[in-house]
């Protein structure tokens, strides 16, 4: 749906040859340990996969939910379908180009699909079209153009031709019947096949798309089986009540750039949710463009720099990032055209303050910005963190807070008090959008008094401050139609609501820390011994025994849960979130997972290659197969704890050769049969 302005997915496509240079994340075909085909996330740009230094993107929150409802509109309709529906668009605007060239409105283009270009006296035209509840788009004062999809009828055409017909004053008789002809250049036809995939060509009701969806849903492990306790991701209850009006035509039906006059329920609410970030994090402007986290962090920046700018420091161009920083802040900085200087921390996981102080010093001449993540990806509040951002103050930069973690702070204290300039926040992390598969995401900028001239505009519909950046995304609220999802989310939590949900946050992790510290040493606490909203156990010791965190992760899959997030910050670590939304219940469920699976570690040898957990995960196939020939019992593969029988999880596939992965990229698919 257009929603507004989104959100949308978007594509691009490469080269062979440059297909290792493309950011984000793209699937590779690889095998696993019994040579079955499988599919796995292939190749890593962002630092958190790579030296922070060699980081090319910060893409970080992908539209997979939007792709996955184009994917299935493809599905549906399949070649033949889609060929009909672009045949029939075609139609329907070369119709309407007819019969406004009897009217003496004439067509412009030479060739063209579905938008045609005609000339008129625009003011006329859109005062008889508005009147009649009909928007074109007006590129200059006489000229209109008129766009056609699927859901274009006889009767909106007929309403099209009535409005030029009262604006020359003629009438023509009204169409019956769509054209036959085609203005597409025959060397622009495609003659080659295309969606020739059995997918593509078994799901044409929608009985059998329903199964298919629900075929590939059970395949994932998703908040609607057991809690998901990634680490920096914040993965919350979606409530029911906060996502009903996406699904209301009269939120997810509105253009981008319809008048503003005809979108004033957006506006309220849009102005709405803006003044209620500006409350939680203390600041006086915020922008809702930017449609991730990542680009929220390279909007602050932009806006910094524009800031530094407009006082003739254009040399300020140094952004310092300390190690324990979020992930993407480093690539975010060199999108800005930033030279980044990472700082030091220390053995407890805080920033090292002499080291920042010496450096910011050294660059004070230069210094454009720190960034800093509160609290930190080490999950720890910080109480030196207002020494540290008035330490960039007086040496002449400005703060930006990465929002990733906002979660520990809502309704506790908020970055204008601990001294930033600007923020981001996440409001598929925070705010409650869904994560969908990893989007869509919504990542506004909060900024205080001083940067509130900065905030990006829009080509289109003038938005942001008077002395704005250029834009960030292509829609002037970025994707205003989940924003309806945050908006319904303070709004019905309110203060109070909001507060106890960091609190219990907060005190969710720390009773898990609690169960915990028997068991996994517990890399990184606060002075009072605590952790914010998130810990990381160390599992680097167990390599002693046999035992990579990789073969935690995978082990959790036989217990029903998704891994925590592996290896981020530090290598060789899980990182925990239980967030507010998991009640006791679950969290002792998780807990007693991971604690049955030291126990399991602690049986382990190093010597010893056939291990309940590097055989992990373990599939239906393999425990339903004849033949068993590993030294533990189906049962403690498949069923380790009573609780996992009344719910479980069978995994698709065994542990995935990720080296072949990365060297067996999808470029072009076989049948999707073959990857299940």
């Amino acid at each position: 749906p257009m929603g507004y302005g989104g959100p949308h997915a978007g594509y691009f496509a490469t080269k062979e040859e440059y297909k290792r240079s493309m950011p984000g994340r793209i699937i590779g075909v690889s095998i696993d340990a019994n040579g079955n085909r499988a599919l796995r996330m292939a190749l890593g740009t962002r630092e958190q996969h790579i030296k922070r230094e060699k980081a090319t993107s910060n893409i970080c929150t992908a539209q997979v939910l939007l792709a996955v409802m184009a994917g299935m509109y493809a599905v549906y309709h399949g070649p033949k379908g889609l060929q009909y529906i672009a045949n029939k668009v075609h139609a329907s605007a070369v119709t309407t180009a007819n019969a406004l060239n009897k009217l003496g409105v004439y067509q412009t283009n030479t060739a063209f699909f579905d938008t045609i270009l005609v000339k008129a006296d625009a003011a006329k035209v859109k005062a008889v079209a508005e009147k009649n509840e009909v928007n074109f788009f007006y590129p200059d004062a006489e000229t209109i153009s008129i766009s056609f999809n699927e859901t274009t009828s006889l009767n909106n055409i007929n309403q099209i031709i009535a409005i030029f017909g009262e604006v020359t004053g003629k009438n023509i008789e009204s169409v019956t019947e769509l054209a036959n002809e085609s203005m597409i250049s025959e060397n622009l036809e495609r003659k080659s096949t295309f969606l020739q995939h059995d997918v593509f060509n078994s799901n044409h009701s929608e009985s059998q798309l329903m199964r298919y969806i629900k075929k590939l849903e059970r395949k994932d492990l998703s908040l609607n089986h057991s809690m998901i306790s990634l680490g920096s991701c914040t993965m919350k209850l979606n409530a029911a009540a906060e996502m009903l009006p996406l699904s209301m035509a009269n939120w997810n039906s509105i253009h981008p750039f319809a008048p503003i006059e005809q979108a004033e329920g957006y506006q309220i609410m849009l102005k709405k949710l803006e003044q209620q970030l500006n409350v939680i994090t203390g600041f006086q402007g915020t922008t809702l463009q930017p449609n991730s986290g990542a680009q929220g962090e390279y909007a602050g920046l932009m806006a910094i720099r524009a800031y530094h700018q407009s006082r003739g420091d254009n040399h300020r161009n140094v952004c310092l990032i300390p190690a324990s920083a979020h992930g993407t802040n480093p690539a975010s900085a060199a999108m800005a055209g930033m030279e980044i200087i990472v700082t030091k921390t220390m053995d407890n996981g805080n920033i090292d303050v002499e080291d920042l102080r010496a450096k910011a010093i050294q660059h004070k001449d230069n210094l454009s910005a720190l960034m800093v993540t509160y609290p930190s990806t080490h999950g720890v509040f910080e109480s030196a963190i207002i020494e540290i951002t008035n330490i960039i103050h007086e040496n002449g930069g400005l703060v930006y807070m990465d929002g990733a973690n906002m979660n520990a702070q809502v309704g506790l204290t908020n970055p204008a008090t601990i001294g930033a300039d600007v923020c981001h926040l996440n409001l598929h992390k925070t705010f409650a959008i869904p994560h969908g598969g990893g989007g869509p995401g919504v990542g506004p900028i909060c900024v205080n008094e001083k940067l509130v001239p900065f905030l990006p505009t829009n080509p289109v519909i003038p938005v942001g401050g008077t002395q704005a950046i250029t834009a960030i995304s292509s829609a002037p609220y970025g994707s205003a139609l989940v924003c309806l999802i945050s908006y319904g989310y303070i709004t019905m939590m309110g203060s109070e609501g909001l507060t106890n949900a960091t609190k219990y946050a907060i005190m969710n992790a720390n009773y898990m820390k609690a169960r915990f510290e028997e068991h996994f040493p517990i890399l990184y606490s606060g002075e009072m011994g605590r952790a914010a909203h998130e810990m990381i156990l160390d599992c680097r010791a167990f390599e002693e025994k046999g035992i990579k965190v990789t073969d935690i992760a995978k082990r959790l899959m036989d217990y029903g849960f998704h891994a925590p997030t592996v290896s981020f910050p530090v290598a060789g670590t899980l990182m925990v979130e239980p967030t507010e939304s998991e009640d006791l219940g679950e969290l002792n469920r998780f807990c007693d997972a991971l604690i049955s699976i030291r126990q399991e570690i602690e049986a382990s040898t190093k010597d010893e290659e056939n291990n309940i957990l590097r055989n992990a995960p373990h599939t239906l196939a393999m425990v339903t197969a004849n033949d068993w020939n590993f030294p533990y019992t189906r049962e403690q593969a498949a069923f380790p704890m009573d609780y996992i029988a009344e719910n479980k999880f069978w995994p698709s596939v065994r542990r995935i050769d990720e080296a072949y992965g990365d060297r067996n990229l999808v470029c072009s698919c076989a049948p999707i049969e073959a990857y299940m």
